[in-house]
């Protein structure tokens, strides 16, 4: 089963927001501890409406306290960032990927970026005047995209 991974993500509305896509495509929601706010914050439940009850979600306090526990192999991670060396377009994705996020301002830490380079993926964007898409527009256009093989129609 994929999960969808937030490395300390800062906006609660997001993160609700990206709750919600899960439950939509029945995948886990990982958080990786800090978090900018508390769980219990009401705009990470309006945001989730009320489908926040039904969210698979799994909370680790550190990127390695999850690798220590999850144990994913190379080929089951999936970072994205701007300036990946790949479209999200190119891999194929297992049915037990990690798709990986980080935090809306600073996104990934340098030490996940590093430890996991070759598995770097970009969203492809036409225009020179944006620098970025908000975060859970990018998760759902990503677990969209790993799952199409498996989404009936």
């Amino acid at each position: 089963m994929s999960s969808i991974v937030l490395v300390h993500p800062e906006i609660p509305g997001n993160t609700g927001a990206v709750g919600r896509t899960c439950v939509a495509l029945d995948i886990e929601l990982i958080l990786i501890h800090p978090l900018g706010f508390v769980l219990s914050d009401a705009r990470v439940k309006r945001s989730g409406l009320d489908y926040w009850q039904h969210v698979r979600l799994a909370e680790f306090s550190s990127w390695e306290t999850f690798l220590a526990d999850r144990a994913p192999r190379d080929d089951q991670l999936f970072l994205f960032e701007d300036d990946g060396e790949r479209s999200f377009y190119e891999p194929d994705y297992p049915d037990d990927a990690y798709l990986v996020f980080g935090c809306e301002t600073k996104g990934l830490p340098a030490a996940i970026r590093d430890a996991h380079k070759a598995r770097e993926f970009f969203l492809p964007m036409r225009s020179q005047h944006i620098r970025s898409l908000n975060l859970a527009n990018t998760v759902s256009a990503v677990a969209y995209q790993a799952l199409r093989g498996s989404l009936s129609t």
